[in-house]
């Protein structure tokens, strides 16, 4: 079984019908600012983290095909993700969805499930984050309550500034 198997497969460990906290990120990449800032929220919410990596297809692979560069990436990252939010007395359900882009995989996610809030990490600097253009398109589609976090650079690991949609 892939490391892709493991984490689409995985029974879910939480309540039925509990707050899912979404925070979707790509790349290989996801700023520990925004983690912690998502660690906080959901412990606040009285959520399930829902640490979400979603994986790019390119055209001439079938969409559902196991990449193994990218479940490589992917599953030490969901695994050190999980591991914070498990340490802060989390819920934890990872999820790993493919896409023709980003944004497609995150469309095929909220196809398939329920989740109460999004936090969605901004770029920076340090190069973690969507695309301008990709927050746009979350903002415009998505269907649930959504903050954009954007860390400052500037400032330690605590700050962050915050963008409703």
């Amino acid at each position: 079984m892939t490391g892709l198997a493991f984490w689409r497969r995985r029974p879910l460990s939480v309540e039925p019908g509990g707050r899912r906290l979404l925070v979707p990120f790509t790349n290989g990449e996801l700023d520990p600012v925004v983690l912690n800032a998502a660690i906080r929220i959901a412990n606040i919410w009285e959520a399930t983290l829902v640490p979400a990596y979603l994986m790019v297809t390119p055209l001439d692979f079938d969409l559902d095909a196991p990449l193994q560069a990218q479940v490589a990436q992917a599953v030490p990252l969901l695994e050190a993700v999980e591991h914070a939010a498990l340490r802060a007395g989390l819920a934890v359900d990872a999820r790993v969805e493919t896409g023709r882009s980003a944004t497609h995989a995150l469309q095929r996610l909220w196809d398939a499930e329920r989740f109460d809030r999004i936090v969605v990490p901004a770029p920076t600097t340090r190069g973690y984050g969507f695309t301008p253009k990709e927050l746009q398109w979350i903002l415009m589609h998505a269907p649930y309550e959504t903050l954009i976090l954007r860390p400052d650079p500037e400032l330690d690991a605590h700050a962050l500034e915050v963008v409703v949609g």
